[in-house]
C-alpha cells in the first residue's frame, strides 16, 4: 500500500468519515448510461450529489413524507432529511435515491430524491 493511501486512511479516521466513504467515486460502470450527466449534474441546497454510482436506490417502504419532512430508512434508523438536501427537480430516474454521508456523529443526508409512493 502506498504512502499515501496510508495517509488518506490515517486522515479519514482522524476526521471520522469511514475510508469506504472517503474514497467513494465513480468506477465507470454508468459511462455509458444516458442519465449519466444528468445525475454528475444534481445539486441540493448542501452541494453537488455526485453521480448516481455514489446514490443509493431505496425503495418504498424505506421512505416517507411525514408532515412537511422527508424521512429515510438507513441501516435500520429513520433519518430526517433536511429541507435543503432534497433535489426539487423533475426525477429523471424514477427511483427514489439518497446520498448519505456517515460520520463519527452517525449518518446525514446530503442530496434526496423523492421518487413516487405506490
Amino acid at each position: 500500500m502506498s504512502k499515501s493511501l496510508i495517509a488518506l486512511g490515517f486522515a479519514a479516521s482522524l476526521m471520522g468519515v469511514p475510508l469506504q466513504w472517503a474514497m467513494a467515486r465513480d468506477d465507470g460502470r454508468y459511462a455509458n448510461s444516458p442519465l449519466k450527466s444528468w445525475f454528475d449534474s444534481l445539486r441540493s441546497g448542501r452541494g453537488p450529489c455526485c453521480s448516481d454510482a455514489d446514490g443509493i436506490a431505496i425503495a418504498d417502504p424505506d421512505w416517507e413524507l411525514q408532515g412537511s419532512h422527508y424521512r429515510v430508512r438507513l441501516d435500520g434508523e429513520w433519518i430526517v432529511v433536511p429541507d435543503d438536501a432534497v433535489i426539487t427537480e423533475p426525477n429523471r430516474a424514477g427511483r427514489t435515491m439518497v446520498w448519505p454521508i456517515k460520520g463519527t456523529l452517525g449518518t446525514s443526508i446530503r442530496c434526496f430524491m423523492p421518487g413516487n409512493l405506490s
